[in-house]
């Protein structure tokens, strides 16, 4: 038994091999050629950009850490039945979003997108910032931190994020792939 085990492993290795199969096609076209040498010389580079990436990723992460963690977990529940009464984040005093009368502001909410938006360790942090940095929904991550702490320097953080993270650093990355 032990012995079919390893043979199918074998076979699946020598499988996954055969993918590599139609590189053979590049020998064969000269402008394919062109462009495979060009990704190859820019590897170093993008590898490069992405190491540079990766440290401002983990640097607005770190600093988002200090100013969000365990903020976007609190939300209305109403004070008679117990249940939560608001899908947004709010905050207990002032330039936050306060509760209506009626309900209370509590730690027990999972938090934006079943929990995955949040600053609460490391790795929800820089998949936080990946995910502004993309874009894609970083509004709604600045409202919900507006909802939970206030308007008031919300903006300090969010727009060098955009700035640097998005314009910048892609910015980068395509100057690496056309020159």
């Amino acid at each position: 038994m032990l012995a079919t085990v390893g043979a199918d492993f074998d076979l699946r290795t020598l499988r996954a091999v055969r993918v590599l199969r139609p590189l053979k096609l590049v020998s064969g076209i000269p402008s394919l050629q062109v462009v495979l040498k060009s990704i190859m010389k820019a590897m170093v580079p993008l590898l490069q950009i992405g190491m540079l990436l990766f440290f401002a990723i983990l640097m607005f992460a770190i600093i988002g850490l200090d100013f969000y963690m365990g903020k976007f977990h609190r939300t209305c529940f109403r004070t008679d039945t117990g249940e939560q009464a608001a899908e947004f984040p709010c905050g207990m005093e002032a330039p936050a979003r306060t509760c209506e009368n009626g309900t209370v502001c509590q730690e027990y909410w999972i938090g934006p997108n079943y929990g995955i938006t949040n600053f609460d360790n490391i790795l929800f942090a820089i998949l936080t910032v990946f995910q502004c940095i993309t874009m894609e929904g970083w509004v709604d991550i600045l409202y919900n931190a507006n909802d939970a702490s206030g308007n008031t320097w919300n903006w300090i953080y969010f727009i060098p994020l955009i700035v640097i993270g998005s314009f910048f650093m892609l910015n980068l990355v395509l100057g690496v792939l056309s020159g």
